[in-house]
């Protein structure tokens, strides 16, 4: 987590509960509208994707998942 969102966290939290429920719902509105299906990555999230896909690993549907264990 960043820390301007772990900034943001502490803010909310001093915040009165009625005032943290709206929040919420303004944030989620906004994550909404930038991503409605949820398929967008973050830059965090791509830097893991491109580490993870040349680090050797092996897809899925290259797995003999029949005999796997076996």
């Amino acid at each position: 987590m960043s820390t301007l969102s772990i900034d943001t966290a502490k803010m909310l939290d001093m915040l009165p509960m009625d005032d943290q429920r709206f929040a919420y719902e303004f944030v989620k509105k906004l994550v909404l509208a930038w991503d409605p299906d949820f398929t967008r990555v973050t830059s965090e999230e791509a830097e893991r994707i491109k580490a993870a896909e040349e680090s050797g690993f092996v897809s899925d549907d290259e797995i003999d998942w029949d005999t796997i264990g076996r």
